[in-house]
């Protein structure tokens, strides 16, 4: 396996891991999936801040995995992890190890190059400019 398909395979797992734990965080806001968020007895209401944070996570999550719409969602949810880090965590102490915080940093920046690299090869993003992408250029 040359250099570059490693890297194509890599992207392509880091993207699907990352996609895929998200899915879950959101499954466990929205759904009560995984044992429910502690504390809370029903689902948060989907208009409040803790509910659309939901929504971005498993719609989010599942776009990721795919790779659809991967630059833009990326970008979201990139910008989704940087609040829930200073709103949530950053007020119980300074550095990420102290205030819990080290997986929405961490999320924050793999979304943040996700949303700069795209799709990759292994994407629906791909597939569907592989399939589009001659009549788009042609009209």
């Amino acid at each position: 396996m040359n250099m570059n398909r490693a890297a194509q395979v890599t992207y392509f797992l880091l993207r699907v891991v990352a996609g895929f734990l998200f899915l879950q965080a959101g499954a466990v806001i929205l759904f009560g999936w995984f044992g429910g968020m502690p504390g809370q007895p029903s689902p948060p209401p989907l208009m409040s801040q803790i509910g659309i944070g939901g929504i971005l996570e498993f719609f989010g999550g599942i776009a990721i995995l795919l790779g659809l719409c991967t630059r833009p969602v990326a970008f979201i949810l990139s910008g989704e992890m940087a609040v829930a880090y200073w709103q949530f965590h950053a007020p119980h102490g300074t550095w990420p190890l102290q205030n819990q915080g080290i997986p929405a940093v961490l999320l924050c920046f793999i979304f943040l190059f996700i949303a700069a690299q795209g799709g990759g090869d292994y994407s629906l993003d791909a597939l569907l400019w592989r399939r589009r992408g001659p009549a788009l250029l042609r009209s």
